[in-house]
């Protein structure tokens, strides 16, 4: 693990630089397997402020992308590819329109152009569900262990799920409750057609969270993108079918030079 500009992240590899951004239950070792597996980049997964061993900072996107920018910088990079998952695709979206000179190729998974639905019901009962573990006294790891089953397609690989769950369960609780509102602010959806770099677009066939209509909606309003979907996986694509992700991604790069 290293640290820069307030920032935890683990990376390997050399060549162009990558930046990996976990969901909202994730970290940095949610991408252990794209650290490895993608050829030729300097891959770099960091952990969102409140996460690992990064300094806290307020939960907000303009915020975060004003993190991302500093972290980029204090990397010494000019230029990056952002991979996405979930809140971290979001977040890859905010930062290609506020800091489009940052940004040469985006990689979003499992992730929306905006979040809920017409009005502030569905933004509550989410709010609602995801806090009421926590209201009724469960810790971070208990909330977890029960959660991590249904992000997965593959409810029987226990194994996965376990690792999934140990992550999320990490996560402190103070991050947890202030990044939820964070989520449900997201609405890039009108703006998705200023984002001229090329795109690579994915989710998981299983994936409730972050459906394929959905995901392909927004493949169709970005300038420049292809769209994938992946059999069997759900919303922790990236970590349920890494060799297909990693290949979409390698692929995506070298189409694009990146």
């Amino acid at each position: 693990m290293k640290r820069s500009a307030g920032i935890s992240y683990i990376e390997a590899g050399q060549g162009p630089a990558i930046i990996c951004l976990h969901g909202i239950g994730g970290g940095r070792d949610s991408f252990v397997n794209q650290l490895s597996g993608i050829p030729n980049h300097r891959v770099i997964a960091w952990d969102m402020p409140g996460y690992g061993e990064s300094d806290e900072g307020a939960h907000n996107f303009a915020a975060l992308s004003t993190k991302l920018s500093n972290f980029i910088k204090s990397l010494g990079l000019q230029q990056v590819v952002l991979v996405g998952q979930s809140i971290g695709g979001m977040l890859a979206i905010e930062h290609a329109l506020r800091h489009k000179d940052q940004v040469v190729g985006l990689v979003l998974m499992a992730t929306t152009p905006s979040f809920g639905g017409r009005d502030d019901s569905f933004k509550d009962t989410f709010l609602k569900a995801r806090l009421a573990p926590l209201e009724a006294g469960k810790s971070m790891h208990e909330m977890a262990k029960e959660a991590a089953p249904h992000l997965v397609g593959a409810q029987d690989d226990h194994a996965l799920i376990a690792e999934i769950a140990r992550i999320l369960g990490s996560v402190p609780m103070a991050s947890w409750r202030s990044i939820l509102p964070c989520l449900t602010s997201f609405n890039r959806r009108n703006d998705l057609g200023d984002i001229q770099c090329p795109s690579l677009v994915f989710c998981g066939a299983k994936d409730a969270s972050a459906p394929v209509r959905t995901m392909e909606w927004m493949a169709n309003h970005l300038a420049q993108s292809a769209f994938h979907v992946i059999d069997n996986a759900g919303h922790m694509v990236n970590q349920e079918a890494p060799k297909e992700v990693n290949n979409l991604i390698t692929e995506f790069l070298k189409r694009n030079s990146l």
